[in-house]
């Protein structure tokens, strides 16, 4: 396997030597195409620190798939298990302004300088590439070739010293791409969590994910309907701005369950905007019921997938 020189591009500058000297580097690898409808050239393996792994994705951006993720992982810490977060979107990470954590991710002083220690947020090991940016590039667009995002992933996933886990949420990017291709190729995933709203135009994109995961070979657990409905702060009325039941119907259309219904409320929002998502800000509130609804069936999905894969 070749290694490429310590090279990335941000905003069109190439900046040398890794991410602020993290020793994260970018290996140039002879597999870089999709392996969709076709053997993959790598067999994808059991991470040693996490005992499920739950990835959450979406056909598109805009869905609230990073506030789903936060909250899941919140949800199911709060019924006993530990759980990371590893923020697999490298183009746009959300997970460190969910969590209000900033600064670069501390050295391993009892291993190889190169491995880092995961940050600690309400109980949750957390991993970004957010963490690993200067803090004046955070706004600059990454301009990244597919071998050096799936590079960054795995380094993130193996130069990273995690505890042990029962869960690891891996929040990816949208779309269906090289980060959902490079963390399928080289991770045992659990299963898949899809995040759609009602709307017809994110449930077509919702159904590309749902395919693109089933072609390579990683079970969905179900999909999330977020901003499923409205209600008025004024007068209580719930108003279902991007259409109901859509979710529903395409559920039964695919074969996979419906997870649950996040509704459009200006506590989730300003909750996460302060980084203490709601999960953890109001637990015992209306809005955290419905993740810990998600928690509590993709927990039960896991255990009975696990449960299976171990009697195969």
């Amino acid at each position: 396997m070749m290694h490429c020189a310590k090279v990335f591009v941000t905003n069109g500058v190439p900046l040398r030597r890794g991410i602020l000297n993290t020793g994260l580097k970018f290996v140039k690898s002879s597999h870089s195409s999709p392996f969709v409808g076709g053997k993959s050239p790598f067999a994808p393996k059991k991470l040693p620190f996490a005992k499920y792994v739950v990835a959450v994705a979406s056909g598109k951006g805009g869905v609230g798939k990073s506030t789903v993720s936060i909250n899941l992982a919140i949800a199911l810490q709060s019924i006993g298990f530990s759980v990371g977060v590893l923020d697999a979107d490298v183009y746009g990470p959300s997970i460190p302004y969910l969590l209000a954590l900033k600064g670069k991710p501390e050295l391993d002083s009892s291993e190889n300088s190169s491995v880092m220690l995961p940050k600690q947020k309400y109980g949750l090991q957390v991993m970004s590439m957010g963490f690993l940016i200067p803090e004046e590039q955070q706004e600059r667009a990454f301009v990244w070739r597919g071998p050096m995002v799936g590079s960054a992933i795995e380094q993130m996933l193996y130069k990273v010293k995690w505890s042990l886990m029962d869960f690891l949420v891996i929040d990816l990017p949208p779309g269906t791409g090289d980060a959902q291709l490079s963390i399928s190729q080289r991770v045992r995933i659990t299963g898949a969590v899809i995040v759609s709203t009602p709307q017809d135009i994110a449930l077509i994109d919702a159904k590309r994910g749902v395919d693109m995961f089933r072609r390579v070979n990683v079970p969905i657990i179900g999909i999330v309907e977020n901003m499923s409905y409205f209600i008025c702060s004024q007068c209580g009325h719930r108003e279902p701005i991007f259409g109901e039941r859509g979710v529903e119907m395409t559920c039964q259309v695919l074969g996979v369950s419906m997870l649950g219904a996040i509704p459009l409320r200006t506590c989730i929002r300003e909750t996460c905007d302060r980084g203490v998502p709601i999960t953890k800000d109001n637990p015992g509130s209306e809005e955290a019921a419905c993740f810990q609804q998600v928690a509590e069936k993709v927990k039960n999905y896991c255990v009975t997938h696990a449960s299976v894969e171990t009697a195969k």
